[in-house]
């Protein structure tokens, strides 16, 4: 436009001639002729050029693509990262700029540009804050594909972030999140960011006022740091850990999910190392000369020092069934049959239950998932044995005791009266152990000769065999005793001077 303003004014008010303009602006004497043959103060138009470009064979692959994510969730479409990964395994041989660049022009054209909103950054001293959230994933565990429940803590200030991966949100596995979480940290902050998540708030009141649920209270009391919790809608308030769950969404998790694991367990280690890698290597925001694990060690100096571990379990009333067994999460768990019949308290834990009865540990499973199924300790259904033999015959809960056990059943119950006789084996467990028990049926079946009072025989000889106990002692004797069998000479001597003197 410029150029053009500059022609006109050469020829109509200079009274330059064509030549001239074209000796002094290099442009051919055409082009001058058809610009000055417009009357308006019009800018030329061109057509476009036409230029190969490397990602032009791709462009319905990811327009197709970004139609498919604008009918998923948020969180589930795909980025321009994983895109170019996928178009790159086709053959792609340009660069990730390019990628990107064109795929926010195909989102613009196809109207899904997001709505940018502002907002204030924060800043946080060390040892001030951190904040907390949940987020859901998914992964292959013990060969099906499950969604999970991912914790995310991450301090405020030196940005160092963990995560654990749930079957489930609860409360014990939010206590067990936090304990964990303060662990790898090696401290506690003293403030804890939330949102209003129902396992922390019973109920939001108006303002910032909130009931807050009594075991809740009852940690952040444990670990000595105050809990703040955002606005209704307003997650930019903790937005480091939000913007945390994104972050590990596109990297670990998108990793995550192209492994097989067996196990929570085996997950939660891997987790736990990525964690520790990406703390190596990532940048600090505020001090890109030092990364997230440097600014942590001198978080740590200014931590809260982490005290005993948060007994976070549920507690619960339950009744233990006329078959000594009781009813969790729509699974089955045994108890010691004394106990039938009772109320006793369930102590609910991220891995494990244990059952109360008069402030003791009667029983202890690890914890199931899954529904519909029924978890026995045979231990538990020996009392009843002694009075109902018949039981072992198709007793359930016997089908798991150790081999020996079982060979000598399937012996004894051959027999009239094997089924007693094998009770009185059992029954010699709470007294003797199970691993002598187990010692004296490998005997009595090398032998051959099985009956209840060889087997108790072998029992009191392993008993009589069994090495005495130790007590250690501080105590030094001054003088140590000497075997010397002439004191005894000694005392029979005086004892005739006593019967002669009679």
């Amino acid at each position: 436009m410029g150029m053009l303003a500059k022609i006109r004014r050469m020829y109509f008010r200079d009274k330059l001639s064509i030549r001239e303009i074209t000796r002094r602006t290099n442009l051919s004497r055409n082009t001058i002729s058809n610009w000055l043959k417009k009357e308006a103060m019009q800018e030329p138009r061109y057509p476009p050029r036409q230029v190969s470009r490397l990602i032009d064979p791709f462009t319905g692959q990811l327009r197709q693509w970004l139609e498919t994510d604008s009918h998923r969730p948020k969180r589930d479409r795909r980025t321009a990262k994983v895109m170019f990964e996928a178009i790159k395994a086709q053959g792609f041989k340009g660069s990730y700029v390019r990628t990107s660049a064109h795929v926010r022009q195909l989102r613009q054209a196809l109207g899904d540009a997001p709505q940018r909103k502002a907002f204030v950054p924060l800043r946080f001293a060390h040892g001030e804050a951190f904040q907390f959230d949940w987020s859901c994933e998914y992964a292959w565990i013990g060969g099906l594909r499950k969604r999970i429940e991912v914790s995310h803590c991450k301090l405020a200030s030196s940005r160092a972030f963990w995560m654990i991966a749930y079957p489930m949100q609860s409360h014990e596995m939010l206590f067990d999140a936090h304990t964990r979480s303060f662990q790898a940290f090696g401290g506690i902050p003293r403030r804890g960011i939330y949102d209003n998540m129902k396992t922390a708030v019973d109920k939001v009141l108006r303002g910032k006022e909130r009931i807050v649920n009594a075991r809740f209270q009852s940690m952040c009391g444990h670990y000595l740091f105050e809990p703040e919790f955002c606005n209704v809608a307003s997650g930019w308030e903790k937005g480091i850990v939000e913007k945390n769950v994104q972050d590990r969404r596109r990297q670990i998790w998108a990793e995550a999910l192209d492994q097989r694991w067996t196990s929570f367990e085996h997950l939660n280690m891997w987790v736990a190392q990525r964690c520790q890698q990406a703390w190596e290597s990532m940048a600090h925001p505020d001090w890109p000369a030092m990364t997230v694990a440097e600014v942590l060690q001198e978080e740590c100096l200014q931590l809260m020092p982490m005290p005993k571990a948060f007994d976070g379990y549920v507690a619960q009333p339950v009744r233990v069934s006329g078959t000594s067994l009781i009813h969790f999460q729509r699974n089955r768990y045994s108890v010691p049959t004394p106990y039938a019949h009772r109320v006793i308290s369930l102590h609910i834990y991220p891995d494990v239950i244990t059952l109360i009865a008069d402030d003791l540990e009667i029983a202890r499973h690890t914890r199931c998932f899954e529904r519909y199924q029924t978890f026995y300790q045979w231990q538990h259904y020996i009392p009843i044995i002694t009075q109902k033999p018949g039981a072992l015959r198709n007793g359930a809960p016997f089908m798991t005791m150790p081999e020996p056990l079982q060979i000598l059943q399937k012996q004894l119950l051959n027999h009239s009266g094997g089924d007693r006789l094998m009770a009185e084996v059992l029954s010699a467990i709470p007294l003797h152990g199970l691993d002598t028990v187990l010692v004296a049926v490998e005997c009595a079946l090398e032998v051959g000769h099985i009956s209840g009072e060889h087997i108790s025989n072998i029992l009191g000889r392993l008993k009589e065999t069994a090495p005495p106990m130790l007590i250690e002692t501080h105590l030094v004797l001054k003088e140590e005793p000497v075997a010397n069998v002439n004191r005894y000479e000694r005392l029979r001597s005086i004892q005739l001077e006593n019967h002669d003197v009679s």
